[in-house]
């Protein structure tokens, strides 16, 4: 019996809250009483006194406030946060003054709060006055679980207060009783490198954003010595903070309180970053394959392979590189090779082909991320049938290669799929996605449909916070915190020690034409007639020297012609065959036909070719018999009205077939 409450414990403290309509969270213990309209319980925890103040409505995903000292000081955040549907939690641990005795307890506390009563994994903490010291201390140990940090007149060192080495008025009495606290003499408090201000790179690392109020005229907490020795450095490690200042604080508390103003805007920091709410039930992940298999993989091989396979919102700097974080932090004894295998303007069609390449070069992969979504829509319009058909190709080399590997395919959000959500519509591009998946038996993520709930409900807004498609850190946040989520679902139950991996079987095709059997070919096996020429290191000059390149496709094998009339032909055996081009501001009109059919075109210039060269993908014929084939392909006299020339450069070959072309 002890062993399965353990067992659910762990599984809850890491991230399964049922919460209170599925049983999952125990009744609040101990003396109930009245707190400004709201029923507070209180208990002891570690020894400790303890209370928690419960919402009338309990939000989704149960957000909480851990309020550090002074829980009756300034209350109008912790009111209206209620009123939200969050609990406001607090632990006395008064005149330790945030020490290590006090962060054990603070660990029992936040253990009681997400094992026993299911609140969410990431606590708001609300830093006030001294209490900096504890919230500051103990969210640098567990940024994790930490969603942001509120603070009103924080102290962040303890030299300014309570020692007042600087220009506050400090307190003798109080310092003594902080060396003892801490077991420091004078003079080794004086070179103690544990304070608030000493440890903001972990904060930092984990994007936790900051809010701070504080009074310029404060002589006791000097906000030149905390809080704006915070900001500074702060943003300098590559933070968010916002400081909200008041002119002067009253005259009896030497500036150190002062009558708050309107808090809306503590109020729309704090439920903006506080990810665990949600707008429903309902969470945004579907646990179809599991993630049992590389969480074997970590945990006792302690070796792991992750690659994220995207388009540019992958390849930027964002939610790539918190995952991996956040992945270092739950498996602190795995060597991780992480692989960005992000190409921007690239969806599922060139995602399929570049497979091998990009994902598979470097060995077995344990975690494959895939996204497609954004990209499809955007290159692909009306064409779902390729959507399709490159993301089944993608999920079933995947299991090819290593039938061990967990998979999952997200959503990114973009303009066009909030317009369809408004409308009550799924965006075709997701639908298509879900249902390879779903026939596959493969994790995914509706971020799209996140984003767009959570806009909605007010959280925040499109233009001003998340700021399109290309997130802001605010949205690679948001992303990574669903991302955990999933995690925590997943591995919610301790790892049985029988466990062993289960391998990933395929069904039949959904599409019998997906691109599961793709090769890249290089240009220089096409027969080429006059006009044409392999460039060994391509680079743009002349005319079309006045786009940009992207990395990856400069300085590479390039077959080109410029002029109209160049011709070549290419054979390859299979069922699809297309081409990845440079499509940039001189690209053309091509013509092209396979063995005896008719003659077609294709426009290579795209909306974004007047100014970038861009790898491209385009399929030029599938649902071919399976056989060999010849493409013949040539350069034409027409082109786009905005293009400035009939260019073509091939950087590869893409064939859907057994083997590459003789």
């Amino acid at each position: 019996m002890q062993r399965t409450l353990k067992a659910l414990a762990i599984g809850i403290v890491l991230g399964l809250w049922a919460g209170p309509a599925m049983g999952g969270a125990a009744p609040w213990p101990g003396k109930e009483s009245q707190w400004n309209d709201y029923d507070r319980f209180e208990f002891a925890v570690d020894g400790r006194p303890c209370h928690v103040v419960v919402p009338k409505k309990v939000a989704h995903g149960r957000p909480w406030v851990w309020r550090a000292r002074f829980p009756n000081y300034h209350i109008e955040v912790d009111l209206r946060l209620l009123g939200r549907g969050f609990h406001v939690a607090y632990m006395n641990t008064n005149g330790m003054l945030g020490s290590d005795k006090a962060l054990a307890h603070w660990d029992a506390f936040y253990r009681e709060m997400s094992v026993s009563h299911g609140l969410a994994r990431r606590a708001v903490m609300e830093a006030v006055s001294r209490g900096g010291l504890f919230a500051y201390r103990w969210a640098a140990r567990h940024p994790d679980r930490v969603a942001c940090i509120y603070g009103d007149v924080p102290v962040l060192d303890f030299k300014s207060w309570p020692l007042g080495q600087g220009k506050g008025a400090g307190h003798k009495a109080t310092w003594r009783q902080l060396l003892g606290q801490y077991g420091l003499t004078h003079t080794q408090a004086l070179q103690y490198g544990g304070n608030p201000l000493d440890n903001l790179a972990p904060l930092a690392a984990a994007g936790i954003p900051l809010y701070h109020a504080i009074s310029l005229n404060d002589r006791i907490v000097p906000a030149h010595e905390n809080t704006l020795v915070l900001q500074k450095r702060y943003r300098q490690l590559g933070g968010q903070i916002t400081v909200e200042t008041i002119p002067k604080g009253t005259a009896k508390s030497n500036g150190h309180h002062f009558d708050r103003p309107d808090p809306a805007r503590a109020v729309k920091f704090v439920f903006m970053n506080s990810f665990d709410w949600r707008p429903d039930e309902k969470d945004y992940f579907r646990l179809r394959g599991g993630l049992a298999n590389c969480r074997l993989k970590f945990e006792r091989a302690r070796t792991g392979r992750v690659v994220f396979m995207g388009g540019s919102i992958t390849n930027m700097t964002g939610w790539r590189q918190m995952v991996c974080r956040a992945l270092q932090r739950r498996f602190p004894k795995t060597k991780f090779d992480f692989i960005n295998a992000g190409i921007p303007s690239t969806g599922s069609v060139p995602g399929a082909f570049r497979f091998g390449r990009d994902v598979l070069a470097r060995g077995a992969v344990d975690l494959l991320f895939e996204e497609a979504a954004v990209n499809d829509r955007a290159n692909r319009s009306g064409r779902p049938t390729q959507w399709r058909r490159g993301m089944e190709g993608i999920l079933r080399q995947a299991v090819k290669a290593n039938p061990h590997m967990d998979i999952v395919v997200m959503h990114f959000v973009d303009p066009t799929k909030l317009a369809d959500y408004d409308t009550g519509k799924t965006p075709a591009v997701v639908g298509e996605h879900e249902r390879v998946a779903a026939h596959c038996g493969v994790n995914t993520i509706r971020l799209s449909l996140e984003v767009a709930d959570r806009i909605r409900a007010g959280q925040f807004a499109w233009k001003q916070d998340f700021r399109g498609l290309h997130p802001s850190r605010y949205g690679h946040r948001l992303y990574t915190a669903t991302i955990e989520r999933m995690f925590d679902a997943a591995w919610a139950r301790p790892l049985d020690k029988e466990a062993r991996p289960v391998p990933h079987t395929l069904p039949q095709p959904l599409d019998k034409w997906s691109y599961s059997r793709p090769r890249l070919v290089a240009p220089g096996r096409a027969a080429v007639g006059k006009g044409w020429r392999l460039v060994p290191k391509w680079r743009p000059v002349g005319r079309a020297d006045r786009g940009g390149t992207r990395p990856g496709f400069v300085g590479v094998p390039m077959l080109i012609a410029e002029q109209a009339g160049a011709e070549l032909t290419f054979t390859f055996e299979g069922t699809a065959v297309g081409l990845w081009i440079i499509a940039g501001p001189d690209v053309g009109v091509i013509e092209y036909r396979v063995d005896d059919g008719a003659w077609q075109q294709r426009d290579q210039f795209t909306r974004w070719s007047g100014g970038l060269h861009l790898p491209w993908t385009l399929i030029l014929a599938d649902e071919l018999p399976d056989s060999k084939h010849t493409l013949t392909l040539r350069t034409t006299d027409r082109k786009n009205r905005a293009s400035r020339g009939h260019a073509c450069r091939i950087v590869l070959f893409c064939v859907n077939g057994p083997r590459m072309a003789r």
